[in-house]
Formats: C-alpha cells, structure tokens, sequence
C-alpha cells in the first residue's frame, strides 16, 4: 500500500469549535494541513501549510501524535499524519487549494469527514476538552 505523509492541525477556537477545511474537488472536511515537502520537518511544514491554506502565523502549542489511517482523497493509500495542536495569531481565510472552511462544534453531524478527522482529532479532542479550557 503506498504511503501518504503529512502535517495537520488541531485548530479550537475560545468556542472549543474546530476548524475543518475542504479542498477543491473533494468531498471530505479535514484538518488544515499537507504533505511534507523532501527533507520538510513536520512542524516546519504544518506551519508552511497554515499559512498557504488559511493564510495565518500560527504558534505549535503541542505535538499530539503520528497516527494512520486511510486516506480520504486517495484510494488504497495509508496516511501517516504528524498532528499538532495549533494556535492562529490571526483570522483563518480561505486560500491556495481551499473551496470550503468552517468552524464546527466536536458533536457536530457533518456527513463526511476524512478518516484522520473521525477517528483522532475529533475523539482527542472531546477527551482533552477541560484541559483546553483551562489553557
């Protein structure tokens, strides 16, 4: 199975909403984030991604984990993912390969989600939610 590596980001608003985008042509909301460019650190790259996608400086607050899962825009390929936990120092605006962005609540029934967003970030998330409060 070919192997996809990529950065993405754990992006709460003081909502404790999460922030999801959708790039053009596809269907799946996922994280703000990308693949590693060759040689690229992961925490170099989640914050090049940032900016490209959503426009935005941005700070890493915490290193979350690497995790796998399937894919969401390619078929038969495994997703590595490095994800952080992420603070914008402005507003997020749609750019680059964007088409949609929202904000959404951790309950929220949004139909399709990418895998990565499914099963880690939302769960994770909803676990560690009264120690983001108190951040």
């Amino acid at each position: 199975m070919k192997t996809i590596t990529v950065a993405a980001a754990v992006i709460l608003n003081e909502k404790n909403q999460l922030l999801l985008v959708r790039k053009k042509n596809t269907q799946a909301f996922m994280q703000v984030g990308g693949k590693l460019e060759l040689n690229e650190a992961p925490e170099l790259a989640i914050q090049r991604e940032i900016l490209e996608e959503i426009g935005c400086h941005s700070e890493i607050k915490k290193f979350i984990g690497q995790f796998h899962t399937q894919a969401a825009n390619e078929p038969d390929h495994l997703l590595v993912s490095y994800v952080y936990l992420v603070e914008l120092k402005q507003s997020p605006q749609i750019a680059a390969e964007i088409a949609e962005m929202k904000w959404i609540q951790l309950d929220d029934q949004i139909t399709v989600l990418a895998p990565l967003t499914k099963e880690v970030v939302i769960p994770w998330c909803r676990k560690n939610q009264p120690l983001m409060q108190m951040a």
